[in-house]
Parts: C-alpha cells; structure tokens; sequence
C-alpha cells in the first residue's frame, strides 16, 4: 500500500474508532456504504461466525445465502489473514455472556 492509501486507510479506520453508540456506527455505515456494501459486509461477519463455529460451506451457504467464492475468501482470511475476524468474534462472544 502506497503512503497516500495508507494515510486515508488510517483515516478511515480513525473514523471508525471515534463512533460511540450502535446508533452513530449504524448512521456512519449507513451514509458511507451503499445498501448492497453494507449487505455484503454483514454477510461476510455472518459467515466468518458460522465457519469459526465449524459450520460446513454447504450448511454456511443455506444459512447465509453466500456464494461458495464468498465462504472460501472469508475462510481464507480466518485462517491466513491478519486475525481481524478472530478478533471481533472473540469480542462478540464476550458482549454475549
């Protein structure tokens, strides 16, 4: 990533952080994704939760309605990406206990 994509990387990813509530998070989503950018994003949270929770590709795609390309990116992210997913599911699972 070149320093100018970095810069507004990092810029965005500070927007992020500087929300407060599920109400300002949801606004801020809401304006700066279309309806089908947001659609996508919480699918693939979906199908990141149904894999690390050992869910098949078959039982992912009828629960989530995720293309097979979809299921083997995110999949591919749990296991060889930077651990973002892992993440916010291990920080999800704590909220719910």
């Amino acid at each position: 990533m070149n320093k100018k994509a970095a810069i507004h990387s990092e810029k965005l990813y500070s927007a992020i952080l500087s929300l407060k509530t599920i109400d300002e998070c949801a606004a801020f989503f809401e304006d700066i994704c279309t309806i089908q950018e947001l659609q996508s994003l919480q699918q693939r949270l979906e199908v990141a939760i149904a894999l690390s929770q050992g869910s098949s590709y078959v039982d992912v795609n009828k629960s989530t309605g995720a293309s097979t390309a979809t299921i083997c990116r995110v999949s591919k992210a749990l296991n060889y990406g930077d651990g973002g997913y892992k993440t916010v599911i291990e920080r999800l699972e704590q909220n719910d206990d």
